[in-house]
């Protein structure tokens, strides 16, 4: 929250200090209501898409919209007093007509300030650089080539500017993310290059022949379309409730690591963790406990494992991981069993009927198999194998750790008949 009040309070202060730094005329307000109307026009033309994007599950990189395209025109052809409100107006319209009630107001005004201080950190450079600030690049002489160059530069700074801004809030948010989750879809941050490269030609066009923007609305929506596109592609590799690898992109991405593995004759672990007594949890607690319990469980993988491994959601209460160049069955086991005593070592507080939290223990059964240079088995073998031995771990007792010797015959059921318990075991007790 200090991160976001520093912000909020630098964006104010420095969109008053540089408000009547250059003169407004009759020309620049005409200006910045032909930019408005185009933004309300966008907005309204791609609301439907970026209503769709909104209801899709939270991602931790930040978030691209074609907004930039109005604001970074505004910040080139405006005065900056302008410029500040055409950052305000497309967030207002946007806010309006697509967010609506599933935005978070501190989220949506910090996101606000940090295009507030992009824009004029971009029109510094601008200003510094460009020999007829504010304004477009002059195509008949040498300096518009340096001038074009000034507004690459400040494109830039603004990028970096603003999204490491967001991606330093979102890493405070969230400790426990990882490096590469952080950057997960990151491609996505390519568009934002073309929505800054619309911006450019937005500026020219608004100087030169206004009659020509539709054609900028018509590529701004084929933008949204593409994003959208990739949004689709990313949640069917995304399991909703965990964040991991859904089962599908799991299998794809092990298949090539476990060819890898036989190209360089290395090792390559293979572990399929299921969560004791999860039934139980979902009848005594309700699903949502259950699917709080699955997140929760998914952290700790995530936590556990190298940067490297594969981690996914098999399906219900299962989970797998591929652990390429492994080493050993001994490295193999002391994985496993590290997972195993990390699960047991989490409580998940349960909600009662008086509102107090009851703690829930959790433990977890883990089979794995290990593919070594002499084996010359397929993904589905090594599978069957560590579900082999998962089954060995649950007629053990439940809560431990079984490596099979790759030998595929078909799992067995549970050997234990007495009533599942309404709770899961506490470490002690399973």
């Amino acid at each position: 929250m200090i991160l976001v009040l520093v912000v909020n309070a630098s964006a104010v202060i420095v969109t008053a200090a540089t408000a009547f730094l250059v003169d407004i005329d009759r020309g620049d307000l005409a200006r910045f209501a032909l930019l408005a109307g185009c933004a309300w026009a966008a907005i309204e033309l791609t609301r439907h898409i970026e209503r769709i994007r909104s209801y899709q599950p939270a991602a931790t990189v930040a978030y691209v919209d074609s907004t930039t395209v109005w604001s970074f025109a505004a910040i080139i052809i405006l005065p900056p007093a302008l410029a500040s409100g055409m950052v305000a107006v497309t967030y207002i319209l946007s806010w309006a007509r697509v967010k609506t009630r599933r935005a978070i107001p501190y989220r949506w005004t910090y996101s606000a300030a940090t295009v507030l201080l992009g824009t004029h950190v971009a029109g510094l450079v601008l200003a510094a650089g460009m020999s007829n600030y504010p304004g477009v690049p002059d195509p008949t002489s040498m300096t518009g080539f340096k001038d074009l160059g000034v507004v690459v530069l400040a494109a830039t700074v603004r990028w970096v500017f603003n999204t490491g801004l967001v991606m330093t809030a979102i890493a405070l948010a969230n400790p426990t993310a990882r490096s590469k989750d952080l950057f997960n879809n990151f491609s996505e941050q390519f568009l934002e290059a073309g929505a800054l490269g619309l911006g450019l030609a937005v500026a020219v066009i608004v100087t030169a022949n206004p009659f020509a923007l539709p054609g900028i609305l018509i590529a701004i929506i084929a933008l949204h379309r593409s994003l959208l596109v990739s949004q689709y592609r990313q949640a069917s590799r995304v399991d909703a409730k965990t964040g991991l690898a859904t089962a599908g992109r799991w299998h794809e991405f092990a298949e090539g690591m476990l060819k890898v593995a036989q190209q360089r004759n290395a090792p390559l672990g293979l572990l399929i963790i299921d969560l004791d007594r999860f039934k139980a949890v979902n009848d005594t607690y309700g699903h949502p406990f259950g699917d709080k319990v699955l997140r929760t469980v998914a952290d700790e993988l995530r936590a556990e494992v190298r940067e490297l491994d594969a981690c996914g959601r098999w399906g219900g209460e299962e989970f797998t991981i591929l652990l390429p160049d492994i080493g050993t069955r001994e490295a193999l086991y002391r994985v496993a069993e590290r997972i195993r005593l990390r699960i047991q070592s989490v409580a998940v507080d349960a909600p009662d009927n008086d509102g107090t939290g009851t703690p829930v223990y959790l433990s977890v059964s883990i089979g794995g198999t290990l593919y070594s240079a002499k084996d010359h088995g397929t993904l589905d073998d090594l599978l069957l194998a560590a579900d082999t031995a998962l089954y060995k771990a649950k007629n053990s007792g439940r809560n431990t750790v079984r490596l099979s010797a790759n030998q595929l015959a078909a799992p067995t059921e549970p050997t234990e008949t007495d009533p599942p318990a309404t709770n899961l075991p506490h470490a002690d007790s399973a």
